[in-house]
């Protein structure tokens, strides 16, 4: 299968609609892509709930962490996957199981046979992204991700504001229906 892509609004509205979101793969070292990712989206307003087998009963800036997603008893939005393509696939199963509404995949993760599944079962499935620069990426935030937007300004964009245009509606936590 190719390259999967994904549009700008695909991205806007599941990062708008999400409310709950389960981390399966965060890590309490902070040096971590997955910590940092984990912070920002807490940071952001979004509930997450962090899965580690290895961490159970510990807590995680406060959180308590899951050793699997089907220990958590809140509704999960999307199930975000910090683990290798190999794992994708009963991780979906998992969120398909617990009623998830969008399995995201982080950069590098793709697993081609467990979207089919996820979307056959109605799930939006986005993989080889990171939610976390693109939430920064639709919010004129490049600078905070660590990307050279090469554009100049020293003006804090509100939420939802593209470098272009700061007229767009803000990727919130709005209502609806992922």
């Amino acid at each position: 299968m190719s390259e999967p892509t994904y549009s700008d609004a695909l991205i806007t509205r599941v990062l708008r609609e999400v409310k709950t979101i389960a981390m399966v793969g965060a890590s309490a070292n902070p040096v971590r892509p997955s910590y940092f990712v984990y912070k920002y989206l807490k940071d952001k307003g979004y509930t997450v709930f962090p899965v580690n087998p290895t961490l159970d009963g510990q807590t995680l800036l406060g959180d308590k962490v899951y050793a699997s997603l089907e220990e958590i008893d809140t509704p999960i939005d999307m199930v975000e996957v910090f683990r290798g393509g190999e794992a994708a696939g009963e991780i979906t199963d998992q969120a398909i199981t617990i009623g998830a509404k969008v399995v995201w995949m982080q950069l590098g993760v793709t697993n081609d046979a467990a979207a089919q599944r996820a979307e056959a079962a109605g799930l939006t499935v986005i993989m080889n992204r990171c939610p976390k620069m693109e939430y920064g990426r639709l919010n004129g935030e490049m600078g905070w991700v660590g990307a050279n937007s090469r554009v100049i300004d020293n003006r804090r964009k509100p939420l939802g504001a593209s470098v272009a245009s700061l007229t767009r509606k803000p990727i919130g936590h709005g209502k609806g229906k992922i």
